[in-house]
């Protein structure tokens, strides 16, 4: 069965590029481009795995992967979270993601780190 994964981002070249690298590795993907089409979404189905932006038009996903983290639905839920910011990254350890990905970022590195939090996940 694909793996899932919901990709929260409004930089719209970003989230094709990470699309396009995700599906050709076959997983499925939810995109959203805003915190509030993001939880429209969350009804229908839970991904595998988060990739969160820090800077939203309606939402801070610091914040958004600390909800996640503390719901007893989506608490064991690996959530990457990514900025261009350097301070984001200090921020973000108090929402205890399971990593954090500085922009811009490096397509094999990308791809490594979600393969590693699928699989760590599946052996749990």
């Amino acid at each position: 069965m694909k793996k899932r994964i919901h990709i929260l981002e409004d930089d719209k070249d970003i989230g094709y590029i990470i699309e396009f690298l995700l599906k050709d590795e076959g997983y499925d993907l939810q995109l959203s481009s805003t915190f509030a089409e993001m939880k429209k979404k969350l009804k229908d189905s839970i991904p595998d795995l988060f990739i969160l932006d820090v800077m939203l038009p309606d939402g801070n996903g610091i914040e958004i992967c600390h909800d996640l983290k503390n719901d007893i639905f989506t608490k064991h839920i690996p959530v990457i979270v990514m900025s261009a910011n350097i301070r984001s990254k200090q921020m973000s350890e108090m929402a205890a993601p399971d990593d954090y990905i500085s922009k811009p970022f490096d397509l094999d590195d990308i791809e490594n780190r979600i393969k590693r939090l699928i699989d760590k996940k599946a052996v749990s």
